[in-house]
Formats: C-alpha cells, structure tokens, sequence
C-alpha cells in the first residue's frame, strides 16, 4: 500500500470526524449525555428526507410478497443484528409464516452476540447465504450498511440482483457502492458520529427507524391491522393474549369480559372475532370473507358494509 494512500474514504460520512465531539472526553457527565442527545436529534430529520423512498420501498416489497415473495434483510456487525432482531419480531407482532421475513448477518448466529473477525469482508458468503435460500425473482432483499460499501453485503445484493430479485439499499453513505447497485436505495445522510466510526449509534438509530417503518408499513399494506391496531399477532403468552382481547374490544366497542369469550369462540383469531362482531356472521362466514379479501379487515367491510361508518 502506497504510503499516500488514505486509510479510509475521505468521502465517508460515517468515517468523517465530528468537530461538536472532539472535546467530549473533557465534558461533565452531563454535558457529554445533553451532547450525544444534541446529535441524537439530527437522526429523524435524515430518515424524514428518504420518505419518499421509504415509501417506494414499502409498496414494492410489499406487492411481491402479497405474490408469496419473501422480505430479506442482510447484514454485517449492527446492521446485520438489526436486521435479524426486525425479522424476529414480524412472527409474534403480525403473524407472519416461518421463512417470511428473514434476518442474515455475517458470521451466522454466533455473530449476534460477539464479533466474528473478518465475516463482513467476505462478498461470496453474502452471496452464498441468499444463494442457500432458494431465491427467487418475487424476494425483495434489504441490504443494510452503515458504510454502503461492505463486501458480505454487496455480495448479496449481486446475487439477488442475478434472480431478479427486488434489491433495497440502507446506508448512511451517498454514493456508495451500496446504493448504487440497488433497485431503491435509502440514505439517511446523520453526519459523523458522536465517537469516530462507532455507527451504533447515530446510523444504527437511523437504520433501526427505516427498518421499523418498512416492516410496518408493509404489514399494513398487507391487512395485518386494522385501524391501528394489531390484528394478526399471536397470542402465545399472556401478555399477549391480554393485547388480543383489547384488540377486539377496541375495535367493536365491547367490554373485555364480552371481548374475550367473543375471541375464545373464535379460536383466539382476532380477525374473525372482529367481523363477527361487526357483521353478524358466523366464524366460518368471517374466515372465508377474510380469505377472499386476502386478510383486510377493511377490505371485507367496505364490501359488506358499503356505508358502514367504522374506522
């Protein structure tokens, strides 16, 4: 390596030093705390200015999976932890199938909970691991990198782009060889971190926003709420159970002792409880309405109930 060759990307905002930190060793505790906080702030306001692209992002992947396809995020060190923890928590919230939403992160599993040296600089295991998934031209794949340039995941994206894959770009870099190989690329532009490439903070917050508004955006364009409320969790502890009953009583206006022998009845399906209550139908009636209208609520009662006035 020549000596005048830059050890990083001058270009590299997540690599870039913050002149509003560079003293925060010598600050009161509490200074150093309303200082990072002070930085925190800057984080919203990236995510708002990818809107538009979010949303681009949302009905896309959506579409594909109203087709069957599968949401894939892949990942290295924070990106890759959460996109599994984003994965993982699509089943419990929305009821989605095992191999529905899927989390890989360089390294495997053992890299969720310590550094697995040198995962993230490997292209063909990120290749490899869509590759092992079968996928197909309905996937939508999310490759998430702070930098925009990590080789496990760029190497995945070439190979989703290689089916046909739907590909989305999460970085905090722009341009990067991440967002320039996607379909959709999303870059929350937070600036330099608050401690010099520590990206678990300002872009991994950034990143953990995009990711939450995906998830949930898609889920709603699938019918997996109803209003605001979350109607295809599953009930498996509970708290959970608990949540069920006052979805159903919120959404019909029942007391929680009507709500919760309504829900029994039906099985602990929260969907059919609601359109039982607001249709009068059987629950047999309520899950074929239901399957017709591929699982919104909405959908089945604007069919039923053109003038019907609920939320």
């Amino acid at each position: 390596m020549s000596l005048m060759q830059p050890l990083w990307d001058p270009g590299s905002l997540t690599e870039s030093r913050n002149p509003a930190t560079a003293e925060i060793d010598d600050l009161s505790t509490l200074e150093l705390v309303q200082q990072i906080n002070a930085e925190d702030r800057r984080v919203p306001e990236a995510v708002a200015h990818e809107a538009k692209r979010i949303a681009a992002a949302i009905e896309a992947i959506a579409e594909r999976m109203q087709r069957g396809g599968r949401l894939i995020y892949i990942g290295a060190g924070t990106s890759g932890r959460l996109g599994v923890l984003d994965a993982a928590e699509c089943p419990p919230t929305f009821s989605t199938q095992p191999g529905q939403v899927i989390g890989l992160i360089a390294g495997g599993e053992k890299a969720l909970t310590q550094a697995v040296e040198g995962a993230e600089d490997d292209g063909e295991a990120g290749a490899l691991a869509l590759r092992t998934l079968s996928l197909q031209a309905r996937d939508s794949v999310v490759g998430i990198a702070a930098s925009g340039r990590t080789p496990f995941v760029l190497g995945g994206i070439q190979a989703a782009r290689g089916v046909g894959a739907l590909t989305v770009g999460l970085a905090c870099n722009h341009p990067s060889p991440l967002t320039e190989q996607v379909d959709i690329a999303i870059a929350p532009l937070v600036g330099p971190e608050v401690i010099l490439g520590s990206t678990r903070m300002k872009a991994g917050t950034a990143q953990k926003l995009v990711l939450n508004t995906i998830s949930t955006g898609v889920m709603i364009r699938l019918g997996k709420t109803y209003g605001n409320l979350m109607v295809d969790l599953q009930a498996s502890n509970a708290k959970l159970k608990r949540r069920a009953e006052r979805m159903v009583a919120l959404a019909c206006d029942l007391d929680a002792t009507t709500a919760a022998q309504l829900l029994e009845a039906c099985g602990g399906e929260v969907k059919t409880a609601i359109l039982v209550a607001l249709m009068g139908c059987s629950a047999q009636e309520a899950r074929q309405h239901l399957q017709q209208a591929n699982g919104r609520i909405r959908q089945v009662l604007h069919s039923a109930l053109p003038d019907s006035s609920q939320p």
